[in-house]
């Protein structure tokens, strides 16, 4: 099969983000000065260099390119030469070219000029990032449902009943299409996750607010119809999609994303793939279900100037910790069906704030709290409903004595 994968340029915006979070985490603002906000400003430079203005509609588009989903890498009747605004491309990289700005407004004063003048950076480029972080293009579904890129309405249903019928696994319906002369261009099919790993990525009200600041309706119930759409058409060829399933499923329906944990779980102990774990371990899917377990059932994020947390703890797994290091400090988590406590190992860091659904408290070293979080009522058909009370969190200084 032809490989095509040099299309997939949207790696770098994931390194980027990881940039972010990284400065997120640590606080590092020398390290940002130094290495992040060249590596952040250069990955936004080199997407807003392949985005298109079409003053008709008064947006930028950018074409050639190939999304995380790997099974298309062009339209049917042009094969190889990329797809025009992959949702997941443009919408990250106008959450980038924002973070772009953060990056100068964090590093105010000589550390930005340092930074600014040793890239050249200009002030119509600053300009034109925010422009694209407002005016990219993202394609919609009539009924509102995200496009995974222009197009993809159009393309064709596949009979999945009919595909698991005859071969049982269908994580590699690209060889299997090809042995029947078919290609997947022609489908509306993912290898994994794609459009969903920007809920992932950015969460629920992340990727709804970025939407709007694209100038885009887009709503809760968009959003929920979204997964639904995309979890149906998906061939979970790679071990990571359920590791993205589970973790987006935890913020709709915890009773599914359990269950998709669990998969994600086995997929070395049970060979899922069929022959590839004697080759080696999918390590990557194994990290990714810890992230599970600290960002999706405990709702872990790093904010501006806080580190907080929205569990979603589901009613089959009891309890669950974890460790984390944020700001110089180690943390351990730890929560329940109906708390969640972390306690900051004694040092001398400056203190940190600590949200858990929107209640946010200073700790220090050696500093405790006990959370109180409610778990969210489920309708049946598995979307959420308002919290019903607020906590109240029950806080200690513990010493070493």
């Amino acid at each position: 099969m032809p490989d095509n994968s040099s299309r997939q340029r949207h790696v770098g915006l994931a390194v980027a983000y990881n940039a972010w979070q990284h400065f997120q985490a640590t606080g590092d603002r020398d390290w940002l000065a130094a290495r992040g906000g060249e590596l952040i400003i250069e990955v936004t430079r080199m997407f807003a260099s392949l985005a298109d203005y079409d003053p008709a509609g008064d947006r930028f588009h950018i074409s050639g390119v190939m999304g995380p989903d790997e099974y298309h890498d062009g339209y049917p009747e042009t094969p190889g030469t990329g797809l025009r605004d992959n949702a997941y491309t443009n919408v990250l990289l106008s959450w980038l070219c924002e973070r772009a700005a953060d990056v100068l407004a964090e590093l105010a004063g000589h550390p930005g000029d340092d930074l600014t003048g040793r890239l050249q950076v200009t002030a119509e480029e600053i300009s034109r990032w925010s422009r694209l972080s407002r005016r990219l293009a993202v394609p919609f579904h009539p009924d509102g449902v995200l496009s995974q890129f222009d197009g993809y309405e159009d393309l064709a249903e596949l009979d999945w009943g009919r595909y698991r019928t005859k071969y049982g696994n269908v994580g590699r319906l690209d060889l299997i299409l090809e042995a029947e002369n078919d290609a997947t261009n022609r489908y509306k099919l993912a290898k994994q996750a794609d459009v969903l790993m920007l809920i992932y990525l950015l969460g629920p009200a992340g990727v709804i607010g970025q939407l709007h600041r694209l100038g885009y309706p887009f709503a809760e119930p968009d959003l929920e119809r979204t997964v639904e759409y995309y979890l149906a058409r998906t061939a979970n060829g790679s071990t990571l999609s359920r590791v993205v399933h589970a973790s987006v499923l935890a913020r709709i329906d915890e009773s599914r994303a359990w269950q998709v944990f669990r998969e994600a779980l086995v997929a070395d102990l049970d060979d899922t793939q069929g022959g590839t774990t004697r080759e080696g371990i999918h390590l990557g899917a194994m990290s990714g279900t810890v992230d599970i377990i600290s960002r999706a059932f405990a709702g872990l994020q790093t904010e501006a100037h806080a580190l907080t947390f929205s569990p979603r703890l589901p009613a089959r797994l009891g309890s669950a910790g974890f460790q984390v290091l944020y700001r110089g400090h180690r943390i351990d988590v730890s929560l329940n069906a109906e708390t969640l406590r972390v306690h900051l190992q004694p040092c001398s860091a400056p203190p940190v704030r600590i949200g858990v659904e929107g209640l946010y408290q200073q700790l220090s070293g050696g500093d405790e709290m006990d959370f109180p979080w409610h778990r969210r009522k489920q309708e049946p058909s598995g979307l959420r409903t308002a919290v019903d009370k607020t906590p109240q969190p029950q806080v200690g200084r513990h010493t070493n004595e």
